[in-house]
């Protein structure tokens, strides 16, 4: 009966133990893979949001820029890690949405591989014009475009991206008939911009507001469904027809899929407390990004969005009439 006692003891610890290991986490730094380099808005967010996690953690979080083949190396870096919590991916609409439309081969299965833990910010596409162009609202941008068939360009940061995908949504919805131009990087067309070679570009608010603080350029339009409280007099592409204002950029985390709950239920709670940190807000809100709703910070608000922006990026490459390759 003692073996009988000490067996049964002895097997209700090793049922304890994956628990007890599981309540552990996390017991050393916890690293966010950023799929592109260091200076750029997913890295300036991530570094933003890293300390307060870290605080609520009890360990550090590093940030490990982990750049290339359009944000899909440092997504795959996390698809392919151990399922343990100690690395999260910073994602965002390349690796998880657009890649999968457009690429033909991807190294992991956005839908099937990761798990979310929650949405933290939202970067708003803006209609930006020179300061020589004879218009002074976005309503009467469409007019003018509408009045010149094939004659006004709009700039992107290149085939695919947001930005280029968001133009084909507009011209849909208001007939504008702009003619996309591609650039390479987001930014690259304000030289263009303001010499007057081109007439407008289509690129994240965080890129343009500088230009549009200085008057060096204008914002005539967002990408929202609701007018932005940094810009409440900028207005949306809602206004002018295009339902829910079009495709928004994203920033949020994501685990490996088998990622136990408990450690994922960690990881949401510091990040969404994170975000809570008033003098965070300021800085993000500063530069025009937009915190995510406390229903976004979950993984099933975070979810729904990558859902959401799904379909209208499909709808969107089938206006474009691109094929994955």
């Amino acid at each position: 009966m003692r073996l009988t006692r000490r067996g049964a003891l002895a097997a209700a610890g090793a049922m304890a133990m994956p628990g007890l290991a599981r309540a552990a986490f996390p017991e050393r730094p916890v690293r966010l893979v950023v799929p592109f380099g260091a200076g750029g808005n997913l890295d300036t967010l991530a570094r933003l949001a890293a300390p307060g996690m870290a605080q609520r953690l009890g360990q550090p979080v590093v940030i490990e820029n982990r750049p290339g083949a359009g944000g899909n190396l440092g997504a795959e870096i996390v698809a392919h890690a151990a399922p343990d919590g100690y690395t999260v991916l910073v994602g965002s609409n390349g690796g998880l949405v657009t890649n999968p439309l457009l690429m033909s081969r991807m190294p992991y299965d956005a839908a099937r591989d990761f798990a979310p833990i929650g949405l933290g910010f939202r970067t708003p596409n803006v209609l930006v014009v020179g300061p020589k162009l004879p218009v002074d609202s976005l309503a009467a941008f469409i007019a003018y475009a509408k009045a010149r068939p094939g004659q006004v360009s709009c700039a992107s940061a290149g085939i695919g991206t947001t930005n280029h995908l968001l133009i084909e949504l507009l011209n849909a919805a208001t007939g504008a008939g702009l003619v996309h131009v591609p650039y390479r990087a987001s930014g690259a067309s304000m030289a263009d911009l303001l010499s007057g070679a081109l007439t407008a570009s289509m690129d994240q608010i965080t890129t343009a507001l500088p230009q549009h603080r200085d008057g060096a350029l204008r914002i005539l339009g967002i990408g929202l469904a609701q007018r932005a409280a940094l810009l409440p007099e900028i207005p949306t592409f809602a206004e002018v027809g295009l339902e829910d204002g079009g495709l928004v950029s994203f920033i949020g985390l994501l685990v490996p899929a088998a990622t136990p709950e408990e450690t994922r239920g960690r990881l949401q709670q510091a990040f969404a407390g994170a975000l809570g940190d008033p003098a965070l807000q300021a800085r993000v809100e500063a530069i025009g990004n937009l915190l995510a709703t406390p229903e976004e910070r979950t993984p099933e608000g975070f979810a729904a969005l990558i859902r959401r922006e799904a379909a209208l990026s499909r709808r969107a490459i089938a206006l474009a009439g691109l094929k994955p390759e």
